[in-house]
């Protein structure tokens, strides 16, 4: 499912007009609770880019919340020995809305 559909489905954006709005309202997230530091739009920094993650795990029906619960509780080994550190400061909810967006993203080029 695409981010416009996603987002309208989750009450992110009235129209189709706002969808840059809410685009931007999403990468601010990122930038707000830290994931920029280590994750990359497309490709690996310290971290998968998102939209890697979104391709290794879009069609995982279970993959909201597994993505949701390793932003908040961490995780190791599932790209290699980097260490997913724990995010406590990201509440359930922004994790939740953080996981949905990085799934909605395209395949990196």
């Amino acid at each position: 499912m695409g981010f416009f559909r996603l987002a309208l489905l989750f009450g992110l954006m009235a129209p189709v007009a706002g969808a840059t709005a809410a685009e931007e309202r999403m990468r601010a997230l990122t930038h707000e609770r830290g994931c920029t530091a280590c994750h990359g739009m497309l490709r690996k920094q310290v971290g998968p880019g998102f939209a890697q993650i979104a391709d290794r795990y879009r069609n995982d029906p279970a993959a909201p919340s597994q993505l949701a619960a390793k932003i908040r509780n961490g995780s190791v080994g599932t790209w290699g020995r980097v260490i997913m550190p724990r995010q406590p400061h990201v509440s359930e909810a922004d994790a939740r809305l953080l996981a949905r967006w990085i799934l909605s993203l395209p395949s990196p080029p």
